[in-house]
């Protein structure tokens, strides 16, 4: 991964205040309590300050400086009782290894190779509550030939079934599946995942 490249990519768009959520997230955390978040690779800060509006004290972590100011910019527009409940952290997605207290983790739209999105996932895992929900979202492997957007690089997509190997026995998986969006340019194809660790304790699983 190049932060430098990223910071560039920041540098060069332009800074939407307001920029609303996933849409599937929203589905997703609306029907959840809420606690505390983790939003690995948060980007400009979108959906961490979505979830900060709705009383989640939320972690937002990106290795893009250019990115976590951004983000910083836009929330400083908001109520200050949602800025105390936003953190941003610095730092490389792949080095994270959150302690076992979060009951929202989000790995959305972060393509890697396969081996550091395994890490990213175990670690991920790891951090959860025993009822937490790790939330992966991203662009299908099938995107490339059925879908418009996202990286074309079919090394770094991934399909839900992969998303599921990658888990494996570190936690239960409650959704695996396609899912297809409408955008501008036309329909994109994601893969999505949802796991908890309701039933396999809350011991360390780094391993």
């Amino acid at each position: 991964m190049d932060a430098a490249a990223w910071d560039a990519k920041y540098d060069a768009r332009e800074l939407t205040y307001g920029e609303p959520p996933n849409s599937t997230l929203v589905d997703v955390a609306t029907a959840l309590p809420r606690g505390r978040a983790l939003d690995l690779a948060a980007g400009q800060g979108r959906n961490a300050l979505w979830l900060a509006t709705r009383g989640w004290e939320v972690t937002a972590v990106d290795f893009s400086a250019v990115a976590l100011t951004r983000a910083h910019r836009i929330a400083s527009r908001s109520p200050k009782s949602v800025r105390d409940r936003l953190t941003y952290v610095h730092a490389d997605v792949t080095t994270v290894l959150p302690e076992p207290e979060y009951d929202l983790i989000l790995v959305l739209y972060l393509h890697l190779p396969h081996e550091q999105r395994r890490i990213v996932i175990r670690n991920a895992v790891a951090g959860l509550k025993p009822d937490g929900i790790l939330m992966i979202l991203g662009h299908h492997s099938e995107n490339i030939s059925r879908g418009v957007g996202g990286p074309q690089d079919p090394e770094i997509l991934y399909t839900p079934e992969q998303l599921a190997s990658d888990i494996g026995d570190r936690a239960v998986i409650h959704l695996c599946e396609e899912r297809v969006r409408s955008t501008n340019d036309g329909i994109a194809v994601d893969a999505l995942l949802l796991a908890g660790r309701s039933g396999l304790g809350s011991g360390d699983d780094r391993g």
